[in-house]
């Protein structure tokens, strides 16, 4: 098992929850993004803190206890997810790294990162425009159609 500095959100697709990891240094946007995919439908795992285990051929993230269900939001401060809004445990489908637009490049070449011997698709994001969310979900769709 491994702990790494990340937010997790999963979506739901057919009967399976696929989660995204969401990366950046503190203040990047990782909580702020994933509250705002929460009210589109996607679901926490887990806030700045991601467990992580491979089973099989997945990559599984989780909460670690003493966290779960809890998502800092800047300005009012540590908050209790609903239970509707939560799933306890997800394979991972997508890496995003959160970066300022600047730092985006327009048609980026396809990158791949490996986390515990699986092989994971990686993306750039800028968290705040307001696109962040379809992005997000045309990136996790396109995915799951290659």
């Amino acid at each position: 098992m491994s702990r790494v500095h990340a937010t997790c959100v999963a979506l739901r697709q057919g009967k399976t929850w696929r989660a995204v990891l969401l990366r950046g240094p503190s203040g990047a946007g990782k909580s702020d993004l994933a509250l705002r995919l929460i009210e589109t439908g996607w679901r926490l795992v887990a806030d700045d803190q991601t467990e992580l285990s491979r089973q099989g051929k997945q990559l599984i993230a989780t909460a670690p206890a003493r966290i779960a269900g809890l998502v800092e939001a800047r300005g009012l401060g540590i908050v209790t997810v609903g239970r509707d809004q939560l799933v306890r445990r997800a394979a991972v489908a997508l890496l995003v790294d959160l970066a300022h637009p600047e730092r985006i490049e327009r048609l980026p070449e396809p990158m791949r990162e490996k986390i515990l011997g699986i092989d994971l698709p990686v993306v750039s994001l800028a968290p705040f425009e307001a696109s962040a969310s379809a992005k997000l979900r045309l990136a996790l769709a396109q995915i799951a159609n290659a």
